[in-house]
């Protein structure tokens, strides 16, 4: 029997490789599409090496039709869509709102046009906890309403998420799931895959793991002076193997049993809130590394204090995380000093 065809846009990116290779792992066959605006070939090797698998690839940009057109007619049916194609830098965000407001939400109307086009109706949307903004109470479950953005990049997720609840209304046969995801971190244990910036990293692991390594002089936290008990954010921070089982799970969900609505939405995070400063000596504690850091001004676009109460994915995906931050700080350190082997 043949395996079932899912597309994933942005595999080639953090998220996207991590979940191609989990959908490998679980027979399905995936069909990656990327552009490289904010990766490289690096993890496509990483995909090949750990799954042993020959990659079936597009290089192309989700805002264009005619290319998606191109790569749907080529493939002929697929089962599902998994949307991770888009910016997702905060401080960024700020920094360039219309490049990301043109990015995020352009992509997706382009491909849930083309999937209509080509009868394509299951849609896994790769959302974020940003949605929630500010949130009044913690841990935040999904039924918490979506305050105002606290930056351009989360408002572009409640966009889509508008934009997609509106589309399953209007087409019965549309069926999407949109993972809001918290904070992902770590990399595959293998440590042939992580998280890999193609500047100045715009995440908080990667910029620990290269101080680290003494690619960067220090590491400045982004404001010391919130209401929290050590004064730095607070976050749930999610291995990324964790997260991209959860994108399996729900792929399994809408081409199985199904969904009772045509839209649903689940948190994917620990439950457990972990500050700024926190992970950073847990950092530490884990690798035995000495750290140059420091308290710098807030970053604008930060939310203070988030984290998931992720009940509804435990009981409706039959999800739940299963590694540590521990975990996560060990297995990015080794993708670190795997990076800088390979580069010197």
């Amino acid at each position: 029997m043949k395996s079932k065809k899912i597309l994933v846009t942005g595999g080639a990116g953090y998220i996207g490789a991590h979940t191609v290779v989990e959908l490998f792992a679980s027979g399905y066959s995936p069909v990656i599409i990327d552009n490289f605006s904010k990766s490289d070939r690096t993890l496509l090797d990483g995909i090949e090496k750990i799954t042993g698998k020959a990659l079936t690839f597009y290089e192309g940009d989700c805002t264009d039709r005619q290319f998606l057109n191109g790569v749907f007619e080529k493939e002929g049916k697929l089962e599902g869509v998994m949307h991770f194609a888009a910016y997702k830098s905060v401080g960024e965000s700020v920094e360039f709102p219309i490049m990301y407001y043109q990015n995020n939400i352009n992509s997706l109307l382009a491909l849930v046009e083309v999937m209509k086009e080509h009868q394509v109706n299951n849609l896994i949307f790769s959302s974020s906890c940003t949605v929630y903004g500010e949130p009044d109470s913690i841990p935040v479950d999904e039924y918490a309403p979506f305050k105002k953005a606290e930056s351009p990049y989360g408002a572009t997720k409640q966009m889509c998420e508008q934009i997609l609840e509106d589309a399953v209304r209007a087409d019965i046969d549309l069926k999407v799931i949109s993972l809001r995801y918290f904070n992902p971190i770590g990399a595959h244990p293998s440590a042939m895959l992580g998280e890999l910036p193609i500047d100045k990293p715009n995440n908080l692991v990667p910029y620990i793991t290269q101080t680290a390594a003494s690619i960067r002089e220090k590491l400045v936290i982004f404001g010391g002076d919130y209401d929290t008990p050590d004064g730095t954010c607070i976050r749930d921070f999610i291995h990324i193997v964790d997260l991209a089982q959860a994108h399996v799970k729900a792929i399994d969900k809408l081409l199985g049993e199904g969904i009772s609505d045509g839209y649903q939405y689940y948190n994917l995070g620990t439950g457990q809130g972990i500050s700024v400063l926190q992970l950073v000596k847990e950092f530490i504690e884990v690798t035995g590394v000495k750290l140059n850091y420091e308290i710098g001004p807030r970053r604008a676009g930060d939310v203070v204090k988030t984290y998931a109460n992720p009940t509804k994915a435990k009981n409706e995906l039959n999800w739940s995380a299963q590694y540590t931050s521990r975990d996560a700080l060990r297995d990015a350190w080794a993708w670190e000093k795997r990076l800088r082997r390979l580069n010197t």
